[in-house]
């Protein structure tokens, strides 16, 4: 009995495992509907949010350039 739980335990966790490793594959080869839609502009969460992305940088430090807004 307790090798058959065992057995079934692996299998259903083997099972979550390959789901969730599999799911970044299907999700770029769906081709209904885009993630992220180029011809409108971004949400404002979004664009309020960029500025802060890469604050904690060390490497090459922040962007000091200003963007203006399409």
């Amino acid at each position: 009995m307790l090798r058959l739980r065992n057995a079934v335990l692996a299998t259903g966790l083997l099972i979550f495992a390959g789901a969730g490793l599999s799911f970044p594959f299907f999700f770029v080869s769906s081709k209904t509907k885009p993630v992220i839609d180029s011809s409108k502009p971004l949400p404002p969460q979004a664009t309020f949010r960029g500025p802060y992305v890469n604050t904690g940088s060390r490497d090459i430090g922040p962007d000091h350039r200003s963007y203006p807004k399409v």
